[in-house]
């Protein structure tokens, strides 16, 4: 079964659509959660920080503010430049799977606008 209706198709209904929205929100919390745990852990276990500090930090890297405390470590400035490129990657994909479903109804509803009112 195809994730999305073909262009032949009716667009859905409104129910649906929510549906699908609540769906894709659910996929990006899922992968924000994973993210952010995942930086959680690194700078507890790697960067030596405190669970609430490891919070705050991939709290803030994740949501594109920065880090909060200083590293001194190698091991811990390798992880939060990885971290950082791996949360504005996140960040980018979260968007995507947030604004697809969006794009493609209004690019279905204009697919069956001009169908029903064809050129002449």
């Amino acid at each position: 079964m195809p994730l999305y209706e073909h262009r032949s198709q009716p667009l859905l209904s409104r129910r649906l659509f929510a549906l699908r929205l609540l769906s894709h929100s659910a996929v990006a919390a899922s992968l924000l959660a994973v993210s952010l745990a995942l930086g959680v852990l690194g700078y507890h276990f790697l960067v030596g920080l405190a669970w609430l500090d490891s919070l705050l930090n991939a709290s803030m890297i994740l949501g594109g503010m920065g880090p909060v405390d200083a590293i001194s470590t190698p091991l811990g400035k390798v992880f939060a430049s990885v971290y950082a490129l791996f949360a504005g990657i996140v960040f980018l994909a979260t968007s995507a799977i947030l604004v697809v479903p969006l794009a493609h109804r209004l690019l279905h509803r204009l697919h069956v606008e001009s169908a029903d009112n064809p050129r002449p």
